[in-house]
């Protein structure tokens, strides 16, 4: 009993490790491409980023509802949201384009994508779902960990979090009127999120004209912008 709980201990505690390091990689992909968003097109579509690992007892409890075998590997293959990212948008748009910006990217491998927006759940659930495989790089090689990354606006968010708290507070028996009451809520999220996408489209448009009609400030300033010129003179005299 004694060393099967110490490999075990020393198992379980690698297979946590590895997972936190994969919501390490998937944020850090986040980060990057929010920092190239604000510097390249002077526009953010991320909100904000929250990440968690489930807690050993969590999973555990997952694998007795699904029958899973309890060994790493079958729980590895079999439990796919261990490790999850969730990236909050203002617009519907930009759900999509942090969707393609992250899958495309060639150390990401995709396992299975929900669109949820296109395609919302009965009770009015609405997110992009992505099952994702990126490497976590240890001093004994790459491992392949797989993360579940859901992209939403704001309004779903709010709904899916108010949606949470009722389905738990009745134990998964929601109410019928309170039911009714989400499928509106739902509704009148879409709307919003479909107002606010248009007067983001006209602000916009206004946002880029004062933009060109503007003097660019950014880290390349006159005195980098004249040697760069003479490196580039030199390097086409010598190509002559």
């Amino acid at each position: 009993m004694l060393a099967f709980a110490r490999r075990t201990r020393a198992s379980f505690s690698r297979f946590m490790m590895e997972y936190r390091f994969a919501v390490d990689t998937v944020l850090t992909k986040v980060n990057i491409l929010r920092d190239e968003f604000l510097h390249l097109h002077e526009y953010n579509p991320i909100e904000h980023v929250t990440s968690r690992v489930k807690t050993p007892q969590s999973i555990l409890e997952k694998v007795a509802r699904k029958g899973c075998e309890p060994t790493l590997d079958s729980i590895r293959e079999t439990i796919t949201d261990i490790a999850g990212v969730r990236i909050t948008c203002a617009f519907i748009a930009d759900t999509y384009r942090i969707l393609d910006a992250l899958t495309s990217q060639d150390d990401v491998r995709i396992i299975e994508i929900k669109d949820y927006i296109a395609r919302p759940k009965a009770n009015g659930y609405k997110s992009l779902h992505a099952i994702i495989e990126v490497p976590v790089y240890l001093s004994t090689g790459a491992v392949p960990v797989i993360v579940e990354v859901q992209i939403r606006t704001i309004a779903m968010d709010f709904w899916a979090s108010l949606e949470h708290k009722i389905f738990y507070k009745y134990s998964g028996e929601v109410p019928s009127h309170l039911s009714d009451d989400l499928s509106q809520a739902a509704a009148t999220a879409e709307q919003l999120d479909l107002r606010m996408a248009e007067l983001h489209s006209e602000t916009r448009g206004a946002e880029l004209e004062v933009s060109r009609s503007a003097e660019v400030v950014d880290e390349v300033d006159e005195k980098v912008l004249a040697q760069l010129w003479e490196l580039t003179r030199r390097a086409e005299r010598d190509d002559v």
